[in-house]
């Protein structure tokens, strides 16, 4: 009773509800498109769908957001169940959610705010590609023989139009209502003209049947074996790897368009608890779907009761009401996820090419090409987040300077500027002309810090060619992290500081 009162709290139900019904309808293609894509029976993809979307709008860290059977994961999946069958993949996602439960319960999540800006844009302008290129599968039909031939004349004018109908209503009822959500609106027009007048189009049903019953509890029928491990183990930090990506940089959209906060490592737990479940009850596994959840929020739904509407709504699809969701139009649900491409794509990454950084522009055609020709989201954002972070060493490489000077003691004096670290090693030796110094030489820290042990090992080096020359070095304004740094180098390496054992200023006279 109190969860419930905790559910329903300051919420408008209506809204709530009807988004998650949205959401449910829009969610049967989709499943069913990706289940077939990984060469698994529609049902499998289906009640994954349910599973993943139900706990993780139960338990999970961003209220609003949807899971469930996502193309990421399929494709990853896809030659695991060619070569080694169901078994082994209902036994890998439940290896894969181990992993990300670990990942949250270790508090890991954090590490997404590492991902930059451009390939946070990169990731969901590919990804709203992907979702645009996974429609155009419906204007083909089946030629016989496995051939697939695109849609001409009649059958293609008839699909455009409702298509066409679909999104001219998604953009302009919310203009004049909000009392219905506008893809559900979408839906039941463009449905309800093509039954009333019995055109011919392509439906729900033509894809697959959705007819079953409830998922059942399945042990994975294989060996317990180390063998089994090695086979599956790849596989499912892959996919562990691919679904948390995608669900934490989704959460991170969702926040901006909500303007709230989720939080990232109960997601992580969330999405580990559903895709151990899911494994158990043969699933293909699953994780957040920007798409669905763009849907959901877009209609008004920003609590969990969406959710759990939009997965109870889907397994009722498929116990009771799979006679009439078959009836569905494709057009209708293509035109509602060419809505979603739209929305998703980040149209503003498009002004920005001549005000950001070349190497920025450059990060985002490389993740939104990988995600779009290798369907691989975990692969772009790891490459985007390498080019990006080696970007960022090679411009900080070479922004160390030192400012040089001799005072009235003789004594000379470099100011370092910038941080020392394993990209500015070289150019930092470079600064210093050892042969030519005075027999006393000050390098003063005040406006950089010792960063890493390249930097440590630069500072033994130079002051190795001083000690050679029988000249001092001391180091000056070394910041209390760089001195503890250095103290505990000390054991393997020797930075040849006189009078200075702590890194502190030397004397009155130097300070």
């Amino acid at each position: 009773m109190v969860f419930i009162e905790r559910l329903t709290k300051g919420t408008n139900l209506k809204n709530e509800i009807l988004s998650g019904l949205t959401v449910a309808l829009a969610l049967v293609p989709e499943a069913v498109a990706f289940s077939l894509m990984a060469e698994v029976s529609p049902l499998i993809g289906l009640y994954s769908a349910f599973i993943i979307g139900l706990i993780t709008a139960i338990m999970g860290g961003r209220p609003g957001m949807i899971s469930g059977a996502t193309g990421a994961i399929a494709v990853v999946i896809v030659s695991l169940v060619v070569r080694h069958g169901v078994e082994y993949l209902f036994a890998a996602v439940v290896l894969m959610g181990l992993i990300q439960l670990l990942v949250g319960v270790f508090r890991l999540g954090k590490f997404i705010r590492l991902v930059p800006h451009p390939v946070m844009f990169g990731f969901v302008n590919g990804l709203a590609i992907v979702i645009f290129m996974a429609q155009l599968s419906q204007f083909k039909f089946d030629a016989g023989g496995g051939a697939m031939e695109w849609l001409t004349g009649t059958p293609l004018y008839i699909m455009l139009g409702f298509v066409i109908l679909t999104m001219l209503i998604i953009h302009f009822l919310p203009k004049l209502t909000k009392v219905v959500p506008a893809a559900l609106a979408a839906i039941l027009v463009v449905s309800g003209i093509i039954v009333a007048f019995g055109i011919e189009t392509k439906t729900v049903g033509d894809i697959a049947s959705i007819s079953g019953g409830l998922p059942k509890f399945h042990m994975p029928d294989l060996p317990f074996t180390w063998e089994t491990l090695k086979i599956i183990f790849p596989y499912s930090l892959v996919m562990a790897l691919v679904g948390l990506i995608e669900s934490l940089l989704t959460l991170s959209v969702i926040d901006e368009m909500t303007e709230t906060r989720g939080r990232g490592n109960k997601e992580s737990v969330a999405q580990g608890v559903a895709n151990i479940v899911c494994g158990f009850f043969s699933g293909m596994g699953g994780c957040a779907m920007i798409g669905q959840s763009i849907i959901n929020v877009s209609s008004g739904g920003r609590k969990r009761i969406s959710g759990i509407v939009a997965a109870v709504g889907l397994l009722l699809i498929v116990l009771f009401g799979s006679s009439l969701i078959e009836q569905v139009p494709m057009a209708a649900l293509v035109g509602l996820m060419f809505m979603v491409a739209i929305g998703t794509f980040e149209w503003a990454s498009l002004k920005i090419f001549r005000k950001v950084p070349v190497t920025d522009v450059m990060v985002m055609f490389i993740v939104a090409g990988i995600t779009v020709f290798f369907h691989n989201l975990a692969v772009a954002v790891i490459v985007g987040v390498i080019i990006s972070a080696l970007t960022f060493a090679w411009e900080n490489a070479k922004r160390i300077r030192a400012r040089k000077h001799v005072d009235e003691h003789g004594i000379k004096h470099y100011e370092i500027f910038g941080p020392l670290f394993f990209g500015s090693v070289t150019a930092f030796q470079e600064k210093f002309d050892v042969m030519n110094d005075p027999d006393e030489v000050i390098i003063d820290f005040k406006e950089s810090r010792v960063a890493d042990h390249s930097a440590i090992e630069a500072l033994n080096k130079l002051t190795e060619r001083y000690a050679k020359q029988n000249k001092k070095v001391h180091l000056r304004h070394l910041s209390e992290d760089c001195r503890m740094m250095l103290d505990n180098a000390s054991a393997i390496i020797d930075v040849n500081i006189w009078e200075d054992p702590k890194y502190k200023i030397v004397s009155n006279k130097l300070a």
